[in-house]
């Protein structure tokens, strides 16, 4: 069992966040950034990044309250949200990035420390640097708990170092300081620049999360921590950007790294607080690194890590990874000139921020019940946000680095998905797609079913082990790509044990389908009637638009006491029952021996025959073939179309099909065979080297022949594997998207519009009529307007009556039709109708 954490919030989460976060940005580019862009816009960079820290924090706190985050903090809430591959690889990159920042924090603490001494260039900088990576090392060596108590004094030295700044800077205030340096000093074109050197300083808010395995109560501390310390340096920065640009001239502010140091109180604390941040800083990439390394070597994401899953100690304190960390910073020491791996480093964090943020989207968006995190108000836009201006900042502070950091994550995540074992955790992955198909699937029932959406959605019966793996792998060929097959296995019969039995079946069952690398869901229906079961799960196995469309068995062998129809009669039954209720029959013949057969021949050589019919079995036979040639072992296949034609009629029959077969577009070489009287001997002689026959099925004598009503037991035997078809469909290969259900519908919806249309002018019409003879009427008394006027105008008001009762009957003729068709409309008012 994993030891449990002692440290707390304050010490385990805020402080590293803190002190990260208030690095040598701070002391020596703020004041840089103010005098490049102005204090508008500098306040504006403060926002945005931080922006990005408080939505990539929200999603911490999310995700940090709904899992019990163990060691490896972010690696750790990737990985169990997206999967192994996104969770390994970037463990590893952000592994990567944070032993290679403590090698130049140390050198950003030599260079500090070598100006207090007074020291010239040369290797004593270099010196420094090594000497702090090995104290730091050191420190991390002993453990989490001393390192975190120099941590402490870090924090008092960096607090008085701000409060010396703070008194200093408002002794120094100048409002008219302050009002010059509102603006830029060279317009909005320094923006993005100022912006990428401001950044790397919010990008240390995740130093407290990859302490999580050595928390007490990483729920609580990771979200509260971990917000505090991005509250806190928000103020900060926003305070030291306002008293930089109230206190400094434009030139100084420009011009001199050490700016701050002029403003302060007392100088020297400023240089105290850069020593104490660059060594706080390092000191927090070496606590973190090792146990994104530990993490890692225990979840076996990759095996050379092994070594680096044991733990010291009661907190399991990963010193093997403290010394691989310390190393790398020491080999980044010694290389000297960093500005393409430091930019690199930057963007690791920033596609690191990116993806968990997406991460924590893609658990909210799985919506599964599971996802509780104790936060009432999120959002899941709001960690879409946080991914999104990641990316955005990666575009906007250097491409051709963030494209580099990309693509060693990519590369990561490719090689572990190629090379990971099966999967070792529960992620978010299968929530996602469950919600996906949900919606989905509630799209595609919103609308109307068209022929062109056809797609095999079969049942597949066998409780024959023997032969359930070729029917299932002819199910996974005739599928090509875009269907679904359900495998159903019947128990039947009375056991005080069926729950464990139906378990142990479909788990059976599982793991066949897994062996034979085919796709299908397995199905196990306990029963005391196998024949009532058959018929209800012919009607009920699927959901939606994914319920089944065909039936797929296998042609009963002298085994029939082992086939889930076992007597001859309940087979054709069975099979007569789903054909009549709509469904495809297909019924498979393939022996050992048939199946050896075709897979020995040469894929070139291989050839698909459709013994032609043309009604809706032969088109269904013509779309199996089709699928068939989408996989992989029948893509060079040949398919023959064989019709059968007199001499005279030969050629016209050819042309016919030849004519269907460019129409549907199918691409099948024709043979026409000239008729005999035995068909049996034909039908062998023309396909007996066949891959594959598909052939027309039919009912006869309560049991089976082909559309010739030929005997299949004496048939079958003689032909390579073949694939008995029944369609039940109506099959239409070149449907028209402007034809079907939902055309009638828009149609009739058009036809109601116009009509109504038409209506309203007439009843607008009419009223018009009847106002102006009421006006006329009036000045007849008066002798202005003749009787030969008024009798023209009640004419004109008994046609427009007429009109409006020709359109209120051609209004109700359209809703007639619209309703019949499906369109649900609102009823016109009747009385409007009325002459």
């Amino acid at each position: 069992m994993a030891s449990r954490g002692t440290m707390g919030t304050f010490g385990g989460v805020f402080t590293p966040s803190i002190l990260t976060i208030l690095g040598l940005i701070l002391f020596l580019r703020l004041a840089l950034v103010v005098g490049q862009v102005g204090l508008g816009q500098a306040l504006i960079i403060i926002v945005l990044a931080n922006l990005i820290s408080i939505f990539t924090s929200i999603s911490l706190a999310a995700v940090a309250t709904n899992l019990k985050v163990k060691g490896g903090g972010v690696y750790y809430i990737i990985s169990r949200t997206l999967g192994l591959p996104f969770g390994g690889a970037i463990g590893l990159v952000l592994f990567l990035a944070q032993a290679i920042s403590v090698g130049f924090y140390c050198v950003g603490f030599a260079e500090s420390a070598s100006g207090l001494l007074n020291m010239e260039s040369g290797f004593g900088p270099q010196a420094i640097a090594a000497a702090a990576v090995l104290l730091t090392t050191g420190l991390a060596w002993i453990g989490a708990d001393w390192a975190t108590r120099i941590q402490y004094v870090v924090m008092v030295l960096i607090f008085a170092a701000l409060a010396s700044f703070a008194l200093g800077a408002a002794g120094h205030w100048s409002s008219a300081q302050l009002w010059s340096n509102l603006g830029p000093s060279d317009g909005w074109g320094q923006f993005w620049v100022a912006f990428a050197i401001f950044f790397p300083a919010v990008t240390g808010f995740t130093q407290g999360v990859n302490m999580s395995g050595d928390l007490a109560n990483p729920g609580k501390s990771i979200p509260r921590g971990t917000a505090y310390a991005v509250g806190l340096s928000f103020v900060i920065y926003i305070l030291a950007a306002i008293l930089c640009a109230a206190a400094l001239p434009r030139g100084v502010l420009l011009n001199d790294s050490g700016a701050m140091k002029l403003a302060s109180q007392w100088a020297p604390l400023i240089d105290f607080g850069i020593v104490a941040a660059t060594l706080s800083s390092a000191l927090a990439s070496l606590l973190g690194a090792p146990r994104i390394l530990q993490s890692l070597a225990k979840d076996r994401v990759f095996s050379v890590l092994q070594p680096f899953a044991r733990g010291s100690g009661a907190s399991g304190n990963p010193r093997l990874g403290v010394l691989l960390t310390g190393v790398i910073a020491l080999a980044i020491v010694a290389i000297g000139n960093l500005n393409l791996i430091a930019a690199i480093v930057s963007m690791f964090f920033i596609v690191t921020y990116a993806l968990l943020n997406y991460a924590t989207y893609f658990e909210a968006r799985g919506r599964s019940p599971s996802f509780r995190p104790n936060l009432p108000w999120y959002d899941p836009r709001i960690s879409l946000a946080g991914a999104m201006g990641s990316i955005a900042v990666i575009l906007a502070i250097d491409v051709t680095s963030g494209l580099a950091a990309v693509g060693v994550v990519f590369g990561i995540f490719q090689y572990l998905k190629r090379n990971s074992s099966a999967h070792r955790w529960a992620d978010g992955q299968r929530s996602y797609h469950l919600q996906i198909v949900r919606e989905n699937l509630m799209a595609a029932e919103a609308r109307a079913e068209h022929p062109r959406d056809w797609r095999p959605q079969l049942l597949a019966f066998s409780a024959d082990k023997e032969s359930r793996g070729r029917l299932l792998q002819l199910a996974n060929w005739i599928e090509g790509h875009s269907g679904l097959t359900t495998v159903v296995q019947i128990l039947e019969g009375k056991s005080r044990h069926t729950r464990r039995l139906q378990e142990e079946a479909e788990d059976s069952m599982r793991e066949e389908i897994r062996a034979a690398g085919t796709r299908a869901f397995p199905l196990v229906i306990a029963s005391r009637d196998a024949d009532q079961t058959v018929q209800t799960a012919i009607q009920a196995v699927g959901i939606g638009p994914t319920r089944i469309n065909s039936l797929l068995v296998n042609w009963p062998s002298r085994k029939t006491s082992q086939e889930n129809f076992p007597l001859r009669g309940k087979f054709a039954y069975n099979l007569h029952f789903a054909y009549s209720m709509g469904y495809n029959v297909l019924i498979f013949d393939s022996s050992e021996a048939k199946w050896a057969a075709a897979q020995g021949i040469p894929p070139e050589k291989r050839t698909i025959d459709v013994w032609w019919r043309d009604n809706q079995t032969g088109r269904l036979m013509l779309v199996l073939a089709y699928l068939l040639r989408r996989g992989e072992f029948w893509q060079s296949a040949t398919i023959r179309v064989i019709a059968v034609a007199g001499e005279s009629a030969g050629p016209k029959r050819q042309a016919q099909i030849n004519a269907i077969l460019a129409e549907v577009r199918i691409p099948a070489v024709v043979q026409i065979v000239p008729p005999t009287e035995d068909k049996i001997d034909q039908i062998v002689a023309v396909s007996s080297n066949a891959s594959i026959v598909l052939e027309a099925l039919a009912f006869r004598d309560r049991w089976f022949s082909d559309w010739l009503r030929n005997d299949l037991s004496e048939l079958l035997p003689r032909l390579p594997m073949t694939l008995l078809v029944m369609a039940a469909e109506e099959f239409d290969l070149s449907a028209d998207p402007d034809n079907g259900v939902e055309s009638e519908r828009a149609a009739a919806q058009d036809a109601v519009d116009d009509a109504t249309r038409r209506h309203d002018a007439a009843v607008e019409a009419l009223e018009d009529a009847r106002k102006d003879l009421e006006k006329r009427m009036a000045g007849a008394a008066d002798g202005t307007v003749g009787t030969e006027m008024l009798e023209r105008l009640t004419q004109s008001i008994t046609e427009l009556e007429a009109r409006l009762s020709a359109e209120a009957a051609n209004l109700a003729a359209a809703f007639e039709i619209a309703e019949l068709v499906g369109v649900t409309l609102k009823k016109p008012d009747e009385s409007s109708a009325k002459p």
